[in-house]
Parts: structure tokens; C-alpha cells; sequence
């Protein structure tokens, strides 16, 4: 969801005439500016299935959600219109309509789902399992007539391996099977929507489309917690600190903070690199489960992962 200029700054190809690197020439090397913000993406992006985890304990888990994206996508617009002009919100009713499909996509149908998921899931192994977002990309983008080379094959069927090791809890019974297979299904929708983003006619703009991916998100959250009664259940004095606590660490950190670094790192650094977050992030959930809410680290979960994780890296190295 970057701009589509074919010449841009960010271009490694496109260098001033005497030869001097351009301000985040990825020929320039990378510098402390970019590894301090792929850590923020690894570490925060990591941690925010734990923070769901605590939100969801004591908050409705779509009204939450629905709270969280309207919260940090108002906060995002009024930050661009007071750094750029109101101007740069504007979009054409197609963008607009774009960014709400991927926006209900990721937000309701993938993150919902996963808040939904993880009042039975354990967080480090709902992370696990949305870590296979990158092999279902890989098998919808060739649904959609896209060729991939046999080592990309090879990485998603290991991945699928991972995934049937994973799901072994379930079937043993020691995890809802109902909630994995939620956590699942979050990780196509999340794709799908990935994959739409690359092909319909988004705004150019990264932190605008995510303006309106939000919202949109908000709003179908709302909608669905409607249907589930989650409002009218919903009782303010009855949610305990550490889950307002969870809530707003969500819409600073997770939502605002780490989104600009990963929109910041795709410009500024080679897009392998970045893709590493996909390995990373379920490695630091899982550790912070275990650390924090004392998750089990079963054998299904510490080699399912593994090897989900390996198979999201031979993708991830084949695919540039």
C-alpha cells in the first residue's frame, strides 16, 4: 500500500547525477534509524496477541476491537490533516470504497476473529497461527493466476505441516478447537485482504488508506458486536484496569506506533528484511505468553511453530 510512482524518491534506482545516495537510498546502508524501527515492529506487533489477550478477559471482544480501530484511526487522520493539510484525506469514492472492503477484511474478518479466537486460544499460539498469513498469500495470489517457483511451494507445504501440528491441542482437546479453527480462517480473510490491496485501486497514501481501513474496520466490529447483544451486555464499571490498560496500549502502540514504523520501514529498507516481522512477531508473542500469562509451551506448539515459521521463511526468501 505504497505509492505507485514508478520513479519515486524511494527508487534505488533513481540517484541524483552525481552519484550521492538520496535521503533512504537503500544503497546507503542501513542505519540505526532502521533497525530501531524494524525492532519496535518485531517487539510491538509481537505483543499486541498478549494485549488482546488481556482486553478480551474482561471487554466484549468486537466491541473492543470496534473501539480500538475508531479510536486509532481518528487519532491518525487528525494527526496527517494537522501535519499535511485536511487535503490529504481526500480520495476518490473507489479508493474510499477499496480501503473499506480490505478494512473490514483485515480488521473484522482477521483481527476480529483472532480476538474472538483468543478467549479460548492462548495468545503465543494464536500469534503461531496468523503467522501462516504469508503461505496463504501465496495460495490465493496463484488462485488469482499469479505463477510461483517450486521453492515457494515447497515453503507453503511446510507451513501447512506446521499448521496440522498446531492444531494438535485442539483435537487432544487441550485447546477449543472451535477457537483454532477461528484463528485460522482470521489468517485467510487476512490474506485475502492483503492480496486485495495489491490489486484494487487504493490511495497512494499508506497512512491514508489505513485512515479509512480503520473506520471501516470500526464499523463492521460495531456492526457484528451488535448482532452478538455485545452492547447491551457491556458494562464500563465492570472492566478492569489492566483490560483499559490493554486497550489503549492497542490503539497507541500497536495501532499507530508500529503501523508508521512498518509503512516507514517499506520505503527505507529491503523488502526481505521487512518481511522478517512474519517469523519474528509469533516468537516474541509466544515468549511474552509464557512470561506474562504463563501459557503452556507444549510440544505441538514448539514444533508446529518451528516449523511454520520455516516454512514462512523459505517464502518469505523466494518470493522478493
Amino acid at each position: 500500500m505504497s505509492a505507485t510512482s514508478p520513479r519515486s524518491a524511494a527508487d534505488p534506482d533513481c540517484s541524483p547525477a552525481d552519484g550521492s545516495p538520496l535521503p533512504g537510498d537503500r544503497r546507503a546502508g542501513l542505519g540505526a534509524a532502521v533497525w530501531a524501527a524494524l525492532g519496535i515492529v518485531y517487539v510491538l506487533w509481537g505483543s499486541t496477541y498478549l494485549a488482546i489477550r488481556v482486553v478480551v478477559e474482561t471487554m466484549p471482544p468486537l466491541l473492543s476491537g470496534s473501539l480500538r480501530f475508531a479510536a486509532a484511526g481518528v487519532l491518525l487522520a487528525v494527526g496527517l490533516a494537522a501535519r499535511r493539510g485536511p487535503r490529504v484525506l481526500r480520495v476518490t469514492w473507489r479508493q474510499f470504497a477499496s480501503a473499506a472492503l480490505v478494512g473490514v477484511l483485515l480488521l473484522v474478518g482477521g483481527n476480529g476473529m483472532v480476538s474472538l479466537a483468543e478467549r479460548t486460544v492462548p495468545s503465543g499460539l494464536a500469534a503461531l497461527l496468523v503467522a501462516s498469513v504469508p503461505l496463504w498469500v501465496v495460495v490465493l495470489r496463484r488462485a488469482f493466476g499469479t505463477r510461483t517457483g517450486p521453492a515457494t511451494v515447497a515453503g507453503v507445504l511446510v507451513g501447512l505441516v506446521g499448521l496440522v501440528v498446531l492444531s494438535a491441542p485442539g483435537l487432544t482437546g487441550q485447546v477449543g478447537l472451535t477457537g483454532l479453527l477461528m484463528v485460522m480462517a482470521a489468517a485467510v480473510v487476512w490474506a485475502l485482504g492483503s492480496v486485495l490491496a495489491a490489486r484494487l485501486p487504493m490511495p497512494a497514501d499508506p497512512f491514508v488508506a489505513s485512515v479509512y481501513e480503520m473506520l471501516a474496520g470500526a464499523v463492521g466490529a460495531f456492526a457484528l458486536s451488535f448482532l452478538r447483544g455485545e452492547p447491551g451486555r457491556f458494562d464500563p464499571a465492570a472492566v478492569s484496569t489492566a483490560s483499559w490498560v490493554g486497550l489503549g496500549y492497542l490503539v497507541l502502540f500497536g495501532s499507530i506506533v508500529a503501523f508508521t514504523s512498518y509503512a516507514w520501514l517499506l520505503q527505507r529498507a529491503p523488502l526481505p528484511l521487512v518481511a522478517t516481522y512474519a517469523y519474528v512477531n509469533p516468537v516474541v508473542a509466544v515468549f511474552l505468553g509464557w512470561l506474562f500469562a504463563s501459557e503452556a509451551l507444549t510440544w505441538p506448539i514448539l514444533l508446529g511453530g518451528a516449523i511454520v515459521v520455516a516454512g514462512v521463511f523459505l517464502v518469505a526468501r523466494n518470493e522478493r
